[in-house]
């Protein structure tokens, strides 16, 4: 029979597979494969020890210990939201800039080969 923790082990190994994949492909770059890596391994570790897991359940006072997974995983999830979304606020800062910058260097160089011409 198949149960939460077997689901959670597999799942686990499938996605540090995954991840290792991705960085081998050069999908997913070393400074988030590192990341990732670390929740997968703790996802399995904690999948892998269910005494741990439970006696962590117990002590944040979670009823049914595999939720606990669960709301790890989200918290992961909301952390790497926010994470990524100040990277992408910073990135549409620099192309601002960017784009601002090559418009006067068009107008620059547009007004020197007006000159030029005359």
């Amino acid at each position: 029979m198949v149960n939460v923790y077997f689901l959670a082990i597999l799942f686990s190994l499938i996605f540090l597979l995954a991840v290792v994949d991705l960085v081998r492909r050069r999908r997913l770059k070393e400074q988030y494969s590192l990341l990732w890596l670390l929740v997968g391994f703790l996802m399995l570790f904690l999948s892998l020890s269910r005494v741990n897991l439970e006696m962590l359940a117990a002590w944040l006072d979670i009823k049914y210990a595999p939720a606990m997974l669960f709301l790890f995983g989200l918290i992961f999830s909301f952390i790497l939201i926010l994470h990524l979304t100040v990277v992408i606020s910073k990135m549409s800062e620099r192309v601002v800039i960017l784009t601002q910058e090559f418009a006067i260097l068009r107008e620059q160089l547009q007004e020197k080969q007006k000159v030029e011409k005359e």
